[in-house]
């Protein structure tokens, strides 16, 4: 399974991963509900994803369909 990367958020704000969850939340408002917050540990950085499509893995991966 693959996500998609909508935005990033640094871990070492002061409101913590408030500001991802908002955004991931206004994501979710607008039609977008896969939308969920992930913390990056090797960026130290909050990461709004979404599910991948089947066309856009289907074109990471060359030579398969």
């Amino acid at each position: 399974m693959g996500a998609r990367v909508l935005e990033r958020f640094p871990a070492g704000s002061p409101r913590g991963s408030w500001p991802a969850e908002e955004y991931a939340a206004r994501r979710r408002a607008e039609g977008e509900d896969a939308a969920t917050v992930v913390m990056d540990l090797k960026s130290d950085s909050f990461l709004v994803l979404v599910p991948a499509e089947d066309e856009e893995r289907d074109r990471a991966r060359p030579g398969r369909r």
